[in-house]
């Protein structure tokens, strides 16, 4: 077989020629540092005469500006040791360029014949993405910071809210206590027991702050038992129950929910058992279907919707204007075996019990 090579001249133009194909800047050093070839690209790059390069040591080039400690330790501690080093990251304000970012190559070659070793040497340029990634990071810790401070004055807004709604309930029923009109009494302390199902509301999303979506089985049964310890008396035990699919709302849309379910509750403890019975119970249910869900509020009490209290009055109005807020439809359901009030975005056949 014929070799193509078949002189030294001709080995060196091609050695040569692949030098100044590689598009990185690339040396190739003799033992002592020596350049004994250099790309194109290097030239181009680092802006140096060729003739001002070639056979010349590499820490004398421009005189002496070559000279970097980084390159020296790369050279003359690291490469005789490991013989090859890949991401070596040098920043040095180069000769003719500026200040510029370079990641190192370097490979010591021994040759099978004689005592001699060649280094390969390349550059290359990552200032550009270095520059991006300090951005990046710069921007990231402003980020960061503008979220810390949010949570902050979110904190602290919510602290406010939560003290701002104590101190009405505190007032409403001083207020109640103060009036001599039965009536006037009880518009007081059914406006003071609102305030404090807002107040619940609040609590229960300020414990999951900072999380856009709610986990609506824990946060029902977080309510209801808060509700449930705070109005169920001993002379009428009322067993308040939660079963909900495992499922996720936003928090906006929990706002609503809680409400609902708080005006719902806080009607059927009051009205639906006026006299004492065992096995009173109100059930909480949700249930999810895709986009479709349905949360009814359920009770086996006396099971007439007038013993709810007026249709015009306060309460349902509220659930109203919140059922229209989640575009869902509500129903109604009276019967001997107690009440039900379905909430349902979308029809579907219900799953979920009652509590009758």
């Amino acid at each position: 077989m014929l070799d193509p090579l078949n002189g030294i001249d001709d080995a060196q133009t091609l050695a040569q020629a692949i030098v100044n194909t590689i598009p990185e800047p690339f040396l190739v050093l003799d033992e002592r540092f020596g350049v004994l070839a250099a790309s194109r690209s290097f030239y181009e790059t680092f802006k140096v005469d060729p003739a001002e390069t070639s056979g010349r040591l590499l820490y004398s080039l421009g005189n002496g500006q070559w000279d970097i400690p980084a390159l020296r330790l790369l050279l003359e501690t690291i490469i005789p040791e490991k013989t090859s080093m890949d991401g070596f990251e040098v920043e040095y304000d180069f000769p003719n360029v500026g200040r510029r970012t370079m990641l190192l190559n370097a490979r010591k070659v021994v040759y099978e014949t004689g005592t001699s070793a060649t280094i390969l040497l390349a550059f290359m340029d990552v200032t550009v993405r270095r520059g991006i990634e300090r951005d990046k990071e710069t921007l990231q810790l402003q980020t960061d910071e503008l979220l810390r401070q949010k949570q902050v004055l979110l904190d602290e807004m919510q602290h406010r809210v939560a003290n701002s709604l104590q101190i009405i309930a505190s007032i409403l029923m001083l207020k109640a206590r103060a009036v001599t009109s039965e009536e006037a009494r009880g518009h007081l302390q059914d406006a003071h027991q609102r305030v404090l199902s807002v107040a619940a509301v609040q609590q229960h999303l300020h414990a999951a702050s900072g999380i856009d979506l709610i986990e609506v089985s824990s946060y029902l049964s977080k309510l209801c038992d808060s509700l449930a310890v705070s109005m169920v008396g001993e002379g009428q035990p009322i067993v308040v129950e939660v079963i909900a699919d495992h499922a996720t709302i936003p928090s906006s849309q929990a706002v609503s929910f809680g409400l609902i379910v708080t005006e719902l509750l806080i009607n059927a403890i009051k009205y639906a058992f006026p006299k004492n019975r065992s096995g009173a119970r109100v059930l909480v249910t949700y249930e999810v279907d895709g986009d479709d869900w349905k949360l009814i509020v359920s009770d086996n009490g006396v099971g007439k919707a007038e013993d709810l209290g007026p249709s015009t009055g306060l309460g349902t109005a509220i659930v109203k204007a919140l059922v229209a807020q989640l575009d869902a439809q509500v129903e109604i359901t009276s019967s001997a075996a107690g009440l039900s009030t379905a909430i349902t975005h979308a029809t579907f056949v219900s799953r979920m019990p009652l509590a009758g």
